[in-house]
């Protein structure tokens, strides 16, 4: 089969910058950029013992407004905070720091404090790893019956990493807290012998991060496969390096590859991710969009709320109006999940269903494709759709957009209203005994 896919003319320079990550190793140095003392320093890199640190130089220099950090939505999105751990953790590694403790105390403090963080949630690996042939598919999900997500081994890092991010542990070192796929070949087994699996979602870290030819690798196995209908890539890239489809090296060859899926008669879904209006501006993203379209792919925009970086309905409204304008369909925002430093980013529910109401009201039809707020949780994908009043009773209205157990899907159900609530596990029933999915706790993490 042959390609036609051509660049058409571009206003964006030709060349782009040179991709260039910064680590921990640069963190003390950006600290100070942004007006930290010593003890802030300090702290914020203790932090960052636990919690993966990775940006790159097209976030530093051109989504940042360093004239407004610490405070910036931006560098909140990327930096450490020193907050977001306890206060005792946090003063301990900062203490081995100053100290200049070995690396091996370091890391003995950080995983300690790791373990407590839930660093796997709703049953990614006790409960989503299928087994196939006598043994189980290391870097393979099949959670949703129709739906198998795969980590391949290239790409499981990202452009940066972000703050809140719910797959952290993917990123600190440990190998048994990793998910990832060595090739394809088994994955291609387990979905001809599971005929209902019609989507397959490409995930990490970021497989964006990886070069044309190897991403092709993984891919171009699976589609001569009639029982898939979509292949989704789950990605930050436009927003942390939207280069990577306009004037990096592999550039083009990418986007062949993404109208090679397209002609096999597969829906390409491109998952992008954008958390604040800023990082839909740049000139570079409009193209990298555009090209991304002209393959015949579809980008769908995701998020989770976030607290002190998008809990603002204005900043929702303004992504989808955008997002629409530029040709993207928006899809979910998410309720951030039970990992890693949730109760410091975490928006009662209450507050983020009403943050969702007013952006939702004032947004036109063709952007009220998106959903939420939805918690990721052990059964499943759970909406908020309001605070109701019923038999004299406040409650929350919910319902399944996905779940393991898919005769709940669509089925609504009710909840204690709770001002306090942030996730599923909060909250109680209202109306009966027992919650629908009640059943599903005997598969609960072990935790």
């Amino acid at each position: 089969m042959t390609l036609t896919y051509e660049a058409a003319p571009s206003a964006v320079p030709p060349l782009s910058p040179k991709f260039r990550v910064f680590t921990t190793r640069h963190l003390d140095e950006l600290l100070a950029r942004a007006g930290l003392t010593p003890d802030q320093r300090f702290a914020a890199r203790a932090v960052a013992t636990v919690l993966p640190f990775r940006t790159n130089n097209y976030v530093v220099d051109e989504l940042i407004d360093w004239r407004a950090a610490p405070d910036d939505p931006i560098y909140r999105l990327v930096f450490p905070q020193e907050d977001m751990l306890p206060g005792e953790d946090v003063a301990h590694l900062a203490d081995l720091l100053r100290r200049e403790a070995s690396a091996r105390e370091v890391t003995a403090a950080a995983t300690a404090v790791r373990r407590k963080l839930n660093p796997h949630p709703a049953g990614q690996l006790q409960l989503n790893v299928p087994s196939f042939a006598g043994e189980e598919l290391l870097g393979v999900q099949h959670k949703y019956d129709e739906t198998a997500l795969f980590f391949p081994k290239q790409g499981q890092t990202c452009h940066a990493y972000c703050t809140y991010c719910f797959r952290w542990a993917q990123f600190v070192g440990e190998p048994d807290l990793k998910m990832a796929a060595e090739e394809v070949g088994q994955l291609k087994e387990y979905l001809l012998a599971h005929p209902q699996i019609t989507g397959v979602l490409f995930t990490g870290g970021d497989p964006m991060i990886m070069r044309a030819p190897v991403l092709s690798r993984y891919i171009e196995p699976l589609l001569d496969l009639e029982q898939l209908e979509a292949i989704r890539i789950g990605t930050k890239s436009l927003a942390y390096w939207p280069y990577k489809f306009v004037t990096d090296p592999d550039a083009d060859e990418m986007l062949r590859l993404f109208e090679k899926v397209v002609r096999s008669g597969k829906n390409l879904a491109f998952m992008a991710h954008f958390t604040h209006p800023r990082e839909l501006e740049s000139p570079v993203v409009a193209e990298a969009v555009r090209r991304i379209h002209d393959t015949g792919a579809i980008i769908r925009t995701q998020a989770p709320l976030i607290r002190s970086i998008n809990d603002d309905p204005g900043l929702w409204e303004s992504m989808w109006r955008q997002q629409t304008r530029m040709g993207m369909v928006p899809y979910y925002m998410f309720v951030e999940r039970d990992t890693g430093p949730q109760d410091y980013f975490a928006v009662p529910l209450a507050r983020a269903h009403e943050i969702f109401r007013v952006a939702y009201r004032n947004v036109s039809g063709l952007a009220r494709t998106v959903r939420g707020p939805s918690m990721s949780a052990t059964p499943g994908k759970v909406c908020v759709d309001g605070v109701v009043e019923l038999f004299g009773e406040k409650a929350f209205a919910l319902h399944f957009i996905q779940c393991r157990d898919s005769d709940l899907v669509n089925r609504p159900f009710y909840a204690k209203y709770d001002p306090e609530a942030i996730w599923l596990d909060d909250l109680r029933p209202a109306f009966a005994d027992r919650f629908p999915f009640e059943h599903l706790r005997s598969v609960e993490d072990p935790a």
